[in-house]
């Protein structure tokens, strides 16, 4: 049997959490507890099928294809225990969620199961396995909370600047963590997490919202900020982010993950 259990909290919290989503109080039908978990096992099977033991998962848990984009939301995915004649392997997802109704964040540490019970858009993912000298690089931070809350900071933004430390969002800290095992101690902070990336050449996502999409937006969502992004663009509506697009573009030219894995229901 696929073990699809949550386990403990990075970051303990007893209120809800979204990633970037608004806080809404209704309740998963049967039918998506069903599709959820249906995803999550098909998730783990070709996790243990791939051979890899750190990977780049995405969910489409909200539509932003007005913005052509398919993705929404990323974590870091790991292989806690491989398989053995008693157990199947246990697999665990490090992910950034903001708390509900408030412009902060923590780090969590789920199981699959409840990574795609957040009532997605689309009951769609895809993995990127991460080059194995990477993944060796990557695998002690995931399992460690002192490492991977290393590039965490609670002030949250769901359209963060990729390159400002104002704020937060939930996909720029996994490539942040990303950029720090990447780069062989040298990335000690943010700040150098984001100098490394620029140095690779990341391009960020860039979103084109116009003055009234951009008030609307910072007077009715908390968690929604755009002081943070240079005067030049923002003014000219051009809203750069780290969506999940960029970070997978990033890592497949960079050589730093392998093909993605498309799984869907």
């Amino acid at each position: 049997m696929v073990r699809l259990a949550a386990v403990v909290m990075i970051t303990l919290a007893s209120v809800s959490v979204r990633a970037g989503q608004t806080c809404e109080a209704a309740e998963m039908t049967p039918q998506q507890v069903s599709q959820g978990l249906a995803l999550a096992q098909r998730t783990v099977q070709a996790l243990n099928d791939s051979g890899a033991e750190v990977v780049v998962l995405a969910r489409a848990g909200q539509d932003l294809s007005r913005y052509g984009l398919r993705w929404s939301h990323l974590g870091l995915v790991y292989r806690e225990s491989p398989a053995t004649a008693a157990a199947p392997a246990v697999w665990r997802v490090l992910h950034k969620l903001n708390t509900c109704g408030k412009a902060e964040a923590s780090i969590y540490r789920q199981g699959l199961g409840d990574f795609f019970l957040d009532a997605p858009h689309r009951y769609e993912a895809v993995f990127l396995p991460l080059a194995p000298a990477l993944q060796q690089q990557l695998l002690p931070w995931l399992k460690g909370n002192l490492q991977a809350g290393m590039m965490h900071s609670p002030a949250y933004s769901m359209l963060a600047y990729p390159f400002a430390t104002r704020y937060q969002q939930s996909n720029q800290w996994a490539l942040e963590t990303l950029a720090a095992a990447a780069s062989g101690g040298t990335v000690l902070n943010r700040q150098q997490a984001q100098a490394w990336l620029m140095a690779e050449r990341y391009v960020p996502g860039r979103l084109h919202l116009d003055t009234f999409a951009r008030l609307g937006a910072r007077v009715t969502q908390v968690h929604v900020a755009f002081d943070d992004h240079p005067p030049e663009l923002r003014w000219a509506g051009k809203i750069d982010t780290t969506t999940v697009e960029s970070v997978l573009a990033f890592l497949r030219a960079r050589q730093l993950a392998g093909a993605p894995v498309h799984l869907g229901l």
